[in-house]
């Protein structure tokens, strides 16, 4: 297994996003390669990609890492490990890489959301060091 960091979307990165979007949610389609460009392309993103041995793409994550005014604070979203590749550590591997970057960075925290049907995920973030905190999760959605 092999992450990195991706700095080019081609057209092997479009067909992995794909196939991997569809294995996390319905809600949302795949990026399209306009729209991978444009987050590789964003400072504040870190888009990392994991190969399996025989070098396809079996996960994802990004990282954002941005300043607000009580610190710089980091957030991962859009963990996907391929159904094929789960339970093989590519998540584990994909989230050490991330709080690498984040602390290279100079992030004080990391935070993330998971839906509580993705029992595994949830299990490996508490694995991981991650706390559930108890808040409020509020969204507003906004129309083009």
């Amino acid at each position: 297994m092999q992450i990195e960091i991706v700095y080019q979307a081609d057209d092997e990165l479009y067909e992995a996003f794909q196939r991997l979007v569809p294995q996390l949610t319905n809600n949302n389609p795949p990026p399209t390669r306009a729209d991978l460009s444009t987050l590789i392309q964003e400072p504040s993103s870190t888009l990392m990609i994991a190969r399996n041995d025989d070098g396809q793409i079996v996960g994802a994550l990004t990282l954002t890492v941005y300043r607000v005014p009580t610190g710089i604070r980091s957030i991962i979203e859009d963990v996907i490990v391929d159904i094929s590749a789960r339970g093989q550590g590519i998540g584990d591997a994909l989230m050490v890489r991330a709080i690498e970057i984040a602390k290279e960075k100079g992030a004080s925290n990391i935070t993330l959301t998971s839906n509580p049907l993705r029992v595994a995920a949830n299990k490996l973030y508490l694995k991981m060091g991650f706390e559930k905190r108890e808040t409020n999760a509020y969204q507003m959605k906004l129309s083009k």
